[in-house]
């Protein structure tokens, strides 16, 4: 599976801008491998999507690198209810390094 991993970016809504620039630096269409999953109450993950740069608790400085297939070793991030959420490669933070939107 591939996902459009944006760098530094601040927040879910700069996220989405970067997905128009796909060609560009800002954003890359990566692999990734999902290692663990994330659950978070809709509070948590309205406070967590307005705010990437922001330590979280529950990403550790494991969530992250890229495995012998060249693919992001990455977390998934959702609400209860959904499915499918946000990706996260911490590259050895504690903040989302890298994200995607997942589709």
């Amino acid at each position: 599976m591939k996902a459009l991993f944006g760098n530094k970016v601040l927040n879910l809504n700069e996220l989405k801008g970067l997905k128009k620039k796909a060609n560009e630096e800002e954003i890359k269409n990566i692999e990734y491998q999902v290692t663990k999953e994330i659950e978070l109450t809709d509070k948590e993950y309205k406070e967590f999507i307005e705010n990437f740069s922001k330590d979280q608790p529950w990403i550790t400085e494991d969530d992250g690198g890229i495995n012998e297939k060249g693919e992001f070793l990455c977390i998934r991030i959702r609400k209860a209810k959904n499915k499918k959420g946000v990706l996260v490669n911490s590259e050895g933070y504690t903040y989302p390094r890298y994200v995607a939107i997942e589709s």
